[in-house]
C-alpha cells in the first residue's frame, strides 16, 4: 500500500524499515486466523492487520491516541503471523518499533509507568531477581494465588559435568532461567558432555535484551547485547563452536543482534557473526550422533522413560515462529523413545510472552486456560517446553507437571 512516512520518522534510520514493512502488507487477512488475540478478542484493532493499519497512520504522522497504544500492548508479539503472511511481513519489527512511538506520543499513566520501570530493574538481573526469587519460594505457601503460580517450588538440583573436552560450545545464564531453572543448563551440559562436548559457562553474561527491548528502551537493550557480544566473541574466536540456547525467548533474541546493531560500526560484524553462532540444542542435537544416548536411554533408564508416562510438547512462540523450529522437540523425544501426547493448535501461544502474563494477567490467563486444554486432550502426565517463561507460566495452572525437556535426559 502507498505509505508516506512523516519526516519526523524518515530522519532516523532505526525507523528506516517501516516503510518497506507496511508496504509490503496486502491485507489479505491470512494473520487474523492465527493470531491469538484476535481469536479472543474479536477485534480487528486486535489482530495484526488492524494494527498495521494504526501504525501505518501513527508513522504517516497522524494523531497517536491511549487506545492505540492499548492495542498494541495487547500483541503478545508471538509471531504465529509471521508464519501464516504470504508476503513475508516482518511483523515483530514493525510492532516493536510502533510500541516506542505509541508510548512516546501517548504517555502512559503513572502506575504503568512505574511498573514497567521495576520490571527493568529486576528482571534482567541475575543478582537482584536471583535473590528475590528464592525468598519467593521460601515463603511460597503463605503467598497469595496471583503471585504463588509465578514461583515454583524449589527442585532437586542436578549436579553438572566435570570433564573437558576438544570441542567446546558456550552458555549464557541470562537472567531468570539461571535462578528459577537452573537445572535446564546443567541438564545440557550433562547432555553435550555424553556427545563429548564441554559447554563452557560465560559467568559474566547478563540479560540477551529482550526484556528492555519489549518494554521500548531499546537502547538498554542495546547496551546489554554489546556486553554479551564483547563476552562471546573472542570465545568464539579461539575455537568455540556454537552460543547454545536454552531458552527460546533469549534464542529469539540473540540471533537478532545482526539486525539490532547493523548500523553501529563497531559491531555490527561480530553481532551477524554472534547471531548465526547462536543455536538452539534442539537444533545442535539434530546434528549429533545420538546413539550412545538411545544406548543409555534404552539399558540405564528405561524404567524411568517408562515411568515418566505420556508426554505432550509445547513449542514455544519463539521457537517455531521466531527461530523457524517447529516441532523439533517432539520428533527428537519420538526418536530417542519417548511417548508423545496429541495436541491441538500448537502454533497458538500459551499466553506468557515476557512480561505479558505480567502486564496483561487478564488475556494471558485465559490463553494459558486454552493452551492447557489444547496440550492436555490426551491425558498427557507431564508437559515438557523449551522456553523458562512458558515453563513458568504453564506450570502456574497447576494442571500437569512442566518441565523442560532437556531435563528428560538429565542424570
Amino acid at each position: 500500500m502507498k505509505t508516506i512516512i512523516a519526516k519526523e520518522f524518515a530522519d532516523q534510520p532505526q525507523f528506516n524499515p517501516v516503510k518497506g514493512i507496511l508496504q509490503a502488507c496486502v491485507h489479505c487477512g491470512f494473520c487474523t486466523a492465527t493470531c491469538p488475540t484476535y481469536l479472543m478478542l474479536g477485534d480487528e484493532r486486535d489482530s495484526p492487520r488492524g494494527r498495521i493499519y494504526m501504525m501505518k497512520a501513527m508513522f504517516e504522522g497522524e494523531p497517536v491516541t491511549q487506545e492505540t497504544r492499548l492495542h498494541l500492548d495487547r500483541c503478545l508479539t508471538c509471531r504465529s503471523c509471521e508464519t501464516t503472511c504470504p508476503s513475508g511481513v516482518e511483523y515483530g519489527r514493525l510492532v516493536d518499533l510502533g510500541r516506542v512511538v505509541a508510548e512516546q506520543k501517548a504517555p502512559r499513566p503513572v502506575v504503568q509507568k512505574f511498573v514497567r520501570w521495576g520490571l527493568r530493574q529486576v528482571l534482567p538481573y541475575r543478582a537482584r531477581f536471583g535473590p528475590l526469587f528464592k525468598m519467593g519460594q521460601l515463603v511460597r505457601p503463605v503467598l497469595p494465588m496471583v503471585l504463588k503460580q509465578h514461583i515454583p517450588s524449589a527442585s532437586a538440583k542436578l549436579m553438572a559435568p566435570k570433564t573437558n573436552h576438544k570441542r567446546v560450545m558456550l552458555s549464557l545464564p541470562g537472567c531468570a532461567q539461571a535462578s528459577a531453572a537452573p537445572n535446564t543448563d546443567v541438564a545440557a551440559a550433562q547432555v553435550l558432555d555424553k556427545l563429548h562436548i564441554t559447554l563452557k559457562v560465560l559467568h559474566r553474561s547478563g540479560c540477551c535484551g529482550a526484556i528492555n527491548h519489549h518494554l521500548n528502551d531499546h537502547e538498554k537493550a542495546l547496551e546489554q547485547a554489546r556486553h554479551n557480544i564483547d563476552l562471546v566473541w573472542p570465545e568464539l574466536q579461539a575455537g568455540a563452536e556454537a552460543v547454545v540456547i536454552t531458552a527460546s525467548g533469549c534464542g529469539a533474541t540473540l540471533q537478532e543482534y545482526g539486525h539490532m546493531l547493523r548500523h553501529d560500526i563497531a559491531y555490527a560484524d561480530k553481532a551477524k557473526q554472534v547471531a548465526k553462532a547462536a543455536k538452539d540444542i534442539v537444533e545442535i542435537l539434530a546434528q549429533e550422533n545420538l546413539t550412545d544416548i538411545k544406548v543409555r536411554l534404552r539399558e540405564e533408564r528405561l524404567k524411568d522413560v517408562k515411568a515418566v508416562g505420556k508426554i505432550a510438547v509445547h513449542c514455544p512462540c519463539t521457537q517455531q515462529h521466531a527461530m523457524q523450529l517447529p516441532h523439533k522437540v517432539k520428533a527428537l523425544l519420538d526418536d530417542l523413545g519417548f511417548d508423545t501426547a496429541d495436541t491441538k493448535n500448537d502454533h497458538l501461544c500459551c499466553g506468557s510472552a515476557g512480561t505479558y502474563s505480567l502486564l496483561q494477567p487478564k488475556l494471558s490467563h485465559q490463553l494459558r486456560s486454552q493452551k492447557i486444554n489444547d496440550l492436555t486432550v490426551d491425558n498427557p502426565q507431564l508437559i515438557v517446553t523449551a522456553n523458562i517463561g512458558c515453563q513458568l507460566h504453564l506450570g502456574g495452572a497447576g494442571n500437569v507437571p512442566v518441565k523442560h525437556w532437556l531435563e528428560l535426559l538429565a542424570k
